[in-house]
């Protein structure tokens, strides 16, 4: 009997063994939520507030790196290979993505600013080529940010449906967030008298944000909206014409950029360089700009201080 009964215990964990290997187990992403890889932080910052729990979101490009100049290495193409979803900005930003998009590319890219129209910006006395696709820094109108919101709730929601509804609570508790940051930028620019609201910046890169708060771009020290580009003498003896013609305050430089050229400017004219501006990169959480909504509101606290 203890002979039988042995056996029969044998078969039972032998079956439940030879069970447990044929089965597949579901993948774990399906299990505990969607694997998400952002391009920008200030984007996986959006992201995260919209995905909430549901998911766990990455950045590819490294914190306080220049979107613009980043290169991907083959280590950060198996990272966006093994995502479920891969979020961009768009409009031009991520120029380096496209060769890495040939065949074998399978993960679903989703573009945040999906049906906005973008806005070439060209300076008249710039001698450098224009970025053709328009002007991609919309993050900066949190308007804008809006529609990033719907976007993306749009592809979770397509990507996990069983999550459509928390989604959908937290792309409208972000929105009023949004609301109520652009709202707050209004009040803080009308401390500004309407003649100084005039910015000077590294690159064309707060177009957005000039057009929504009612600023004039008289110039930047690289006439264009890539900070990759180039500038020139005759580029460089315009701006310094136009800052010393209209009176103008100050140079606001993003966060590492190179500032010798808008250094050796401020000498000439002799006004200041705010350069701790952050447009592409967030900080970490003990920085200035650990959110997309705190960085809004430090840009526009620094711009506040320095033109009242």
């Amino acid at each position: 009997m203890k002979g039988l009964k042995f056996l029969l215990i044998l078969v039972v964990i032998l079956s439940g063994l030879l069970a447990a290997c044929s089965s597949k187990p579901e993948p774990a992403h399906v299990q505990d939520g969607l694997d998400i890889l952002v391009a920008e932080s200030f984007l996986a910052d959006i992201v995260q507030n919209v995905a909430g729990s549901q998911a766990r979101v990455e950045t590819l490009v490294p914190a306080g790196s220049d979107p613009h100049a980043f290169q991907a290495t083959p280590q950060d193409v198996a990272r966006i290979e093994n995502a479920d979803l891969f979020v961009i900005n768009g409009g031009g930003l991520e120029e380096w993505l496209a060769p890495l998009m040939g065949d074998g590319f399978n993960t679903p890219v989703v573009t945040a600013s999906e049906g906005i129209v973008p806005v070439v910006r060209t300076q008249a006395n710039s001698e450098v080529h224009r970025h053709e696709e328009g002007d991609p820094h919309f993050w900066l109108d949190p308007t804008y940010v809006v529609m990033y919101v719907q976007n993306i709730q749009a592809a979770l929601t397509k990507a996990d449906p069983a999550g459509e509804a928390a989604y959908a609570a937290n792309a409208s508790e972000y929105i009023q967030q949004l609301d109520d940051l652009d709202q707050w930028i209004m009040e803080q620019k009308a401390q500004i008298p309407a003649a100084n609201r005039i910015l000077v910046t590294n690159h064309e890169s707060l177009g957005y944000y000039a057009d929504r708060y009612g600023f004039t771009i008289a110039g930047a020290v690289i006439p264009s909206v890539s900070s990759s580009a180039a500038t020139s003498a005759a580029d460089l003896s315009a701006l310094v014409n136009t800052i010393e013609k209209y009176g103008i305050k100050a140079i606001f430089i993003e966060t590492g950029a190179n500032s010798n050229l808008a250094t050796q400017i401020a000498r000439e004219t002799g006004i200041v360089v705010v350069d701790d501006i952050y447009t592409h990169s967030l900080t970490g959480p003990d920085g200035n700009a650990p959110t997309y909504l705190e960085m809004m509101k430090y840009n526009t606290s620094r711009i506040v201080e320095t033109l009242k």
